[in-house]
């Protein structure tokens, strides 16, 4: 049977995703009405998976060719999230899961920041951990903390994704390129008004979520 990272993503994620969504819905308890951004999602994030009905904005760079109609509560979005054309606080939560990771450099993460921070008036943000052993889009210990130009050179190379490619269509010297992961230090700076929790696996924070509860 082959195998490839998404057979790997589907073993070790879902208890992850489960205690994030618990965790999402304990803090803000969205309901029917509530107006949620997020940045970089799809239907599959959402539907059957997180127990709400809320109304849902999706926005991407570009369109996804969807296998059938979208539900009605979902809204598609085409636009950058370093540069979004909605008014401040028009959402009431802005969410986002492992996106501000794939924005090249560090001053497109401050715009990113800053622009969900704008429009959303309370905040849900994840994003992995730089420090944690494991690089989670490749799947290769230690490599990403060497300088960030040699990382890309050798991530995809020597790391699980490199190897197995098992139903893996990605480009993975221009996943590389994107990637920039983050550190407590970088986070907090992003996200100076929002409480910074942190996910644990054996002891070792794996990822960061920024959370901002005004309303």
């Amino acid at each position: 049977m082959a195998f490839g990272i998404y057979e790997f993503y589907s073993f070790f994620q879902p208890g992850f995703r489960r205690r994030r969504i618990e965790l999402f819905i304990k803090l803000f308890q969205p309901g029917v009405t509530t107006r949620i951004l997020d940045v970089g999602g799809f239907p599959s994030d959402w539907d059957g998976v997180v127990p709400i009905e809320s109304q849902i904005t999706l926005l991407n760079p570009d369109q996804k060719g969807a296998a059938s109609p979208w539900p009605k509560r979902y809204v598609e979005e085409l636009g950058d999230g370093c540069a979004l054309r909605y008014a401040d606080k028009s959402f009431d939560i802005g969410y986002s899961n492992s996106v501000i990771e794939h924005l090249h450099t560090f001053e497109n993460q401050k715009r990113f920041a800053a622009e969900i921070r704008r429009v959303g008036k309370n905040l849900f943000v994840q994003t992995p951990n730089r420090w944690f052993p494991i690089e989670p889009h490749f799947v290769t210990a230690f490599v990403h903390f060497l300088p960030l130009s040699l990382a890309r050179k050798l991530l995809p190379v020597f790391s699980f994704r490199g190897l197995f490619r098992s139903g893996d269509n990605i480009e993975l010297k221009q996943l590389a390129g994107e990637l920039r992961l983050l550190s407590l230090r970088e986070v907090r700076e992003l996200f100076p008004d929002c409480e910074i929790h942190r996910e644990k696996w054996f002891g070792l924070t794996k990822s960061f979520i920024a959370v901002r509860q005004n309303e």
